[in-house]
């Protein structure tokens, strides 16, 4: 019997798994590697390869999932957590972990899914993702520039 292939794999998770949709677990994906750029300084147009084995924390992992759900997301960023299913850190440890548990990702002997507990102090993702648009105008482009602050 050959090896699944991660595509396989992927939908053995999710029928063990079927909390979280797909959408979420490509989002985690894109965050992950969102993260693993940034920590360890990679730039983005260098590709990654699998055996590139470069590890983030639970901390890093969700700060980047902070970032790039409201840079892609926006002010919708909660709504669509919220339509994922997704609603506090646990459940990025959980489907972190469901991916260790098929393959599709390594980890290190000292990651516990507990590092995901109680991430952006307890907060809900909903709260977390109470931004406000920021518009400043640029005079220089002569145009409006769209931003984002924390509400809370």
């Amino acid at each position: 019997m050959t090896d699944p292939k991660p595509e396989q794999r992927l939908d053995g998770l999710l029928r063990v798994y079927p909390e979280y949709p797909r959408e979420a677990y490509a989002f985690l994906f894109d965050t992950l590697d969102h993260a693993v750029r940034q920590v360890h300084h990679v730039e983005s147009y260098v590709p990654l390869s699998p055996e590139d084995h470069q590890h983030v924390s639970a901390r890093d992992l969700l700060e980047s999932v902070r970032q790039l759900a409201i840079q892609e997301f926006g002010c919708l960023a909660g709504c669509v957590f919220d339509s994922w299913g997704i609603v506090v850190s646990e459940d990025i440890g959980a489907m972190v972990f469901a991916l260790i548990d098929h393959q599709l990702l390594g980890r290190r002997a000292s990651d516990r899914i507990a590092d995901f507990d109680r991430g952006f102090g307890g907060l809900t993702f909903h709260e977390v993702f109470s931004i406000e648009p920021q518009l400043e105008y640029c005079q220089e482009k002569d145009q409006w520039i769209a931003s984002y602050r924390s509400v809370s």
